[in-house]
């Protein structure tokens, strides 16, 4: 069994060239700007990595990429989300090969399973697969596994953690009271980073989230605060960056509001795979300046030359008002006004 799975790990997005494929030079920029900007670990083929929109074939070289990349430096969390056992478990194979600490696998998708099915698949990979592995609850995605679902499959000594991306902190508490008193090594990472702050005050170890792809310094600030015992301090930063999250998640196609993030930082993402109309392509042109404003704040990107919307109290109007400046500044630029 490796270390236990401890930290902010990102679920790191894949830049793409201009023909769609994976940049590997530039994923390679961002792999080592990640770590170098305080990431305790990464997690390729994440939801936010668009694991979906590859092929088999090219998952595996993501993750081959960013472990060769990574050079030990920080753990490799690699997800292996297949869509049935014998996939899953091919998957857990290539990736321990390629130096992967552990994988994370999703709940079964697309069919809805009772919980006593998805202890059967989790049960079948755990008693076949050759690194350890994180359970991935993803329950808007997938099918949920429940708290005696999850306490019974801690007693797979492959089962190592477990990975929550449903924001419920009453559930997490329920899965560290049921879990950590007969597997005190479990680890417990959040997947929801509007709640990162938390999650932490109530025990978890650390958690996966797609803002560190745009703001990692922020996420492990949150964490080092934390640990710290700083609360008052970590909340502030919390609220911080609850605004840029739900900008990044709600106001863009999911996974486009953090590349577009990413682009800010410095990096070529390129455009997702997932077409896109013209009008969400103009769209996501104003809302990325609402993200440079934003990212301002922080003091990590300079302020747009036009300059931003008056800042107001509550996150949604702020992004309206600052939609609402974009769109009035084009149509003067096209002397509409």
């Amino acid at each position: 069994m490796s270390a236990k799975l401890q930290g902010i790990f990102t679920p790191t997005l894949v830049p793409l060239d201009e023909r769609g494929q994976i940049n590997e030079p530039e994923l390679r920029r961002f792999i080592s700007w990640l770590i170098e900007h305080g990431v305790h670990g990464l997690y390729p083929n994440g939801s936010t990595g668009e694991f979906t929109r590859f092929t088999q074939e090219e998952r595996r070289r993501i993750v081959q990429i960013v472990c060769h990349e990574a050079r030990g430096r920080v753990p490799i969390l690699a997800g292996a989300a297949e869509a049935n056992v014998a996939e899953t478990v091919a998957a857990c194979e290539a990736y321990a090969g390629m130096g992967a600490q552990a994988v994370a696998i999703v709940s079964p998708f697309y069919y809805k399973l009772t919980p006593e099915s998805v202890y059967a698949y989790f049960a079948e990979i755990a008693r076949n697969s050759p690194i350890d592995l994180t359970l991935y609850n993803i329950p808007m995605f997938a099918s949920p596994i429940d708290v005696p679902t999850i306490r019974r499959l801690a007693e797979f000594p492959r089962v190592v953690g477990i990975k929550d991306s449903s924001g419920d902190l009453a559930f997490m508490m329920r899965m560290i009271s049921a879990v950590r008193p007969v597997r005190p090594d479990f680890c417990f990472l959040t997947g929801w980073e509007a709640v990162l702050a938390p999650m932490l005050m109530i025990g978890c170890d650390g958690g996966t989230h797609a803002s560190g792809n745009a703001v990692p310094e922020v996420t492990r600030r949150i964490y080092d605060l934390c640990r710290a015992g700083n609360y008052e301090e970590a909340m502030k930063w919390q609220y911080r960056i609850l605004e840029l999250f739900d900008v990044m998640l709600y106001q863009f196609e999911f996974p486009d509001g953090f590349r577009a993030a990413a682009e800010l930082r410095g990096f070529r993402m390129g455009r997702s795979r997932q077409p896109q109309t013209g009008a969400q392509q103009a769209d996501r042109t104003a809302l990325a300046s609402v993200l440079q404003c934003i990212l301002a704040d922080f003091e990590l990107v300079e302020r747009p030359a036009a300059g931003c919307a008056p800042r107001v109290r509550q996150p949604e109007q702020d992004k309206v008002e600052q939609v609402i400046f974009e769109v009035m500044r084009e149509l003067e630029k096209r002397g509409v006004l």
